[in-house]
């Protein structure tokens, strides 16, 4: 058996405030587990996205997160909970002026491959993007697989 408190896993660089990986604290190997904090305006994902091979299920603690997905929009409301098939489209964001807590699921623990789609300023559209360090390794950025361009930094 393991036993953590939320207050004791170290915060990962993510677009939330915090992103905790229960997971990796716990020493699951058939399941991810994250808890995150969002405040205003901030999102669990680097961009609208989809996990190849992992289905993903969110439970709202507190307040209300919004989720794009392919039909438009769907919001998740405390004590409630959504969940995402292998290869379904989605980001959720905290459109609220309170903070939004919940837990991220994703089975199986090896999600295979992410596709992140964010909008590029250069291109003029979506598109495919990827994640990573700047050179000083204080933040996280996406970059635009088309051109190169910078389309978000996340401390």
């Amino acid at each position: 058996m393991e036993h953590v408190r939320i207050e004791d896993v170290d915060s990962w660089m993510s677009p939330a405030s915090a992103k905790r990986p229960l997971s990796k604290a716990l020493g699951t190997e058939d399941v991810t587990i994250n808890h995150y904090e969002l405040a205003p305006g901030e999102s669990f994902a680097f961009g609208y996205h989809q996990h190849e091979g992992q289905e993903e299920v969110f439970y709202v603690l507190e307040g209300t997160a919004t989720f794009e997905i392919e039909e438009g929009e769907v919001r998740v409301a405390q004590g409630e909970a959504v969940r995402f098939a292998p290869g379904e489209w989605q980001q959720g964001t905290n459109e609220t002026d309170e903070r939004v807590v919940a837990l991220a699921i994703g089975a199986p623990a090896e999600m295979g491959e992410t596709t992140i789609l964010r909008e590029c300023g250069d291109c003029g559209e979506r598109t495919e993007q990827a994640v990573q360090p700047t050179d000083e390794k204080d933040a996280l950025v996406t970059v635009c697989q088309d051109c190169g361009a910078e389309t978000g930094r996340f401390d």
